[in-house]
């Protein structure tokens, strides 16, 4: 390992304290974080986890509603070298998910630091080392600047740090309540209201079902084409049935399949304003990252009509919303489940050409976790916790094998 050397900061930026780390800064402390750094521990690398919140896993901590449960099966949600334990059910609630965290970070004895934003991060040639600015987010250590500098980083903030807030029309002069669905956390301050939930991802369409069994009368937004397909084909979790047939078919092949059994089950979904896209579910993920809905009973509400679907917003009046299709409808409140984007732009410097203007990686897919100069990503290949633990052991042996460890 080089010797330290004197650095310079770059735009004379102040700071409390300096540490140079002889392993790697991880930032981000989730299930990616967790996972990168279990497996630096298998190979004696020492790491250290930088986490802007006050916990781990914080948006499975703060930002989940109470009903959430994981779409796939728990074998498809493992971290490395640590199997989800049998007495979980095959799909695991948030809690129990969260409890499984808890006990992987003590596990590996994982102990991030805590209250750590991060403002800045920039490789510097002259040194060939990174260095990373935090600014301190706890009232102990308010806006107390922190550098931070060694030979390798790896970006574990994931796809999910900031919720999207779309830009809709007069939004802001509805007199109801709006509530981003990272701030939703069950359906009983809603019973007896009208409520428009924006957004038909699976966030959207659980949320629109937790609604329907707290009372609430919701209608959910549809502004773009969706693939929805059952949670489980052939009595088989759907997610587990395609990596099956992966193994031994082409892409194509498998959208017919799956598209022909959602047709035997729902018939088609455009007549209930759920219009699919040209390209089959696989095939659209791979070319938008917009992974298929995954229904858990919310198709069939929509089917009786207990669950409206309604098209894209034209405007929002102080009492309700006026739609694409020339309708105007009164609600109670609106719930915005429009997703979550990366922040990896907002403090990765010079790094334009390894990301897109969304934060994700430019690479393809199977080299999305390696980028250069001692640069890894994990957890933002649009392959979920699978990706993850694949992507968290590919960067632990390429540490271990690249840099002598």
């Amino acid at each position: 390992m080089p010797p330290f050397v004197r650095l310079e900061l770059w735009e004379e930026e102040p700071r409390n304290s300096l540490c140079f780390a002889s392993g790697p800064i991880i930032i981000g402390a989730g299930p990616s974080g967790l996972a990168v750094a279990a497996c630096l521990r298998k190979h004696r690398i020492p790491c250290l986890i930088l986490e802007r919140e006050d916990c781990i896993a914080p948006l499975w901590q703060h930002n989940t509603y109470d009903r959430i449960h994981l779409h796939l099966p728990k074998q498809f949600c493992e971290l490395p070298f640590m199997p989800i334990p049998d007495k979980y059910p095959t799909y695991l609630s948030g809690a129990q998910f969260l409890e499984y965290l808890h006990q992987y970070a003590k596990t590996f004895n994982i102990k991030p630091r805590f209250n750590e934003r991060v403002t800045s991060a920039k490789f510097e040639e002259k040194t060939q080392l990174w260095r990373i600015f935090t600014r301190g987010t706890s009232k102990g250590n308010n806006d107390e600047v922190r550098e931070y500098v060694g030979h390798w980083l790896v970006i574990a903030s994931g796809e999910n740090s900031e919720e999207i807030k779309p830009a809709i029309k007069n939004l802001e002069s509805f007199k109801g309540k709006i509530c981003h669905s990272k701030n939703y956390k069950n359906g009983k301050e809603y019973e007896g209201k009208k409520v428009c939930v924006i957004g038909c991802g699976n966030s959207g369409m659980e949320i629109a079902l937790d609604l329907h069994k707290s009372n609430a009368t919701p209608s959910i937004v549809v502004r773009n084409k969706v693939h929805v397909l059952p949670q489980e084909i052939f009595g088989k979790s759907t997610f587990g049935v395609i990596q099956l047939f992966l193994k031994f078919l082409p892409l194509w092949i498998i959208d017919c399949i799956l598209l022909f059994y959602a047709w035997c089950k729902w018939r088609s979904t455009e007549r209930y304003g759920l219009a699919r896209p040209k390209r089959g579910p696989l095939a659209y993920k791979m070319q938008t990252r917009r992974t298929p809905v995954l229904d858990i009973g919310t198709i069939g509400l929509i089917k009786s009509g207990t669950i409206q679907v309604r098209p894209s917003i034209d405007f929002v009046t102080p009492h309700g919303v006026q739609f694409s299709d020339g309708q105007y409808k009164e609600f109670d409140a609106i719930i915005l489940a429009t997703g979550y984007r990366s922040n990896v732009k907002d403090w990765l410097l010079a790094e334009d050409d390894q990301f897109t203007s969304g934060g994700l990686p430019q690479s393809a897919r199977q080299q999305t976790w390696k980028g250069r100069r001692g640069l890894y990503i994990v957890g933002m290949s649009g392959r979920g916790l699978l990706g993850t633990k694949i992507e968290a052991e590919q960067i632990g042996q390429h540490i271990k094998n690249e840099f002598g460890y």
